[in-house]
């Protein structure tokens, strides 16, 4: 049996490339994670045991959103230190104006879930999330 270590990266592809690169370029350094390539085809960040990309999708899909409902991505989650993070995560948010799914708020997924839940340019849904000590997760060293 292999025991992965987490999930190394994640990468989007996205319709609206430089509306999403804005938003992450403001996003994701509050989170953590520093760029370490940003290009006009590529814009990756990498921080706290963990690395996320955008690039933008082919010309055939022109026009085309994100759609949750469809096979393939559902949400990203990013799991934050304090329920304080989340807080401050979305006073971000709202001074940006982007599109909140719902404000921080408890969740019954695990003993003291916290999140908020919002949308990039092309309404892809991400997640940023609290859970005190190891939730339902074990650590491993």
């Amino acid at each position: 049996m292999v025991e992965i270590n987490g999930i190394a990266h994640v990468v989007l592809t996205v319709e609206r490339y430089q509306a999403c690169k804005e938003f992450y370029a403001q996003l994701l350094p509050r989170l953590g994670l520093r760029p370490v390539i940003d290009t006009d085809v590529f814009y990756y960040c990498v921080g706290g045991r963990t690395a996320f990309g955008i690039e933008p999708a082919a010309a055939e899909h022109a026009g085309e959103r994100f759609d949750q409902g469809r096979s393939g991505l559902h949400h990203v989650c990013f799991r934050a230190r304090s329920r304080g993070d989340i807080d401050e995560i979305y006073a971000f948010l709202l001074e940006a104006g982007a599109a909140v799914v719902h404000p921080p708020e408890e969740a019954p997924w695990a003993p003291g879930y916290y999140s908020v839940l919002f949308e990039d340019p092309d309404g892809i849904r991400l997640e940023l999330n609290h859970v005190p000590g190891k939730g339902l997760l074990e650590e491993k060293p």
